[in-house]
């Protein structure tokens, strides 16, 4: 299914992160509910969720140089820009994912409905 990146969030927008960094395919069969140790880092985190632990969207926001801006007076969402149009999203995380899967893949890209 084709999805906006701007509106990618959840394992949609872990899903894309992972692909950007290149993990393989394969990677994917357990993809967002590890359940053996094997699925977990070696600091305990489950592995994929860019979106929501800052451990593992840290090193990409440093990498990329993803600049956030909190939310303006009367605003709610966050903004996070890295050379492409400022992206938005509810959270520092969601944001800057949203904006280096944008950078990477596009506006807009094919997701597994699977992921969805």
């Amino acid at each position: 299914m084709k999805i906006k990146t701007a509106d990618l969030a959840g394992a949609a927008l872990d899903w894309a992160v992972a692909k950007c960094e290149g993990v393989n395919e394969e990677a994917f069969r357990l993809f967002y509910e590890p359940t053996e140790p094997a699925d977990y880092d070696r600091h305990g985190f489950p592995e994929f969720h860019y979106s929501t632990i800052w451990h593992k969207a840290g090193p990409i926001i440093e990498r990329e140089e993803i600049r956030l801006t909190p939310p303006l007076a009367g605003e709610t969402d966050w903004l996070a820009a890295c050379g492409n149009p400022d992206v938005a999203g509810p959270t520092p995380l969601i944001a800057a994912m949203r904006c280096y899967v944008a950078s990477k893949l596009g506006a807009e890209f094919e997701v597994p409905d699977e992921v969805i």
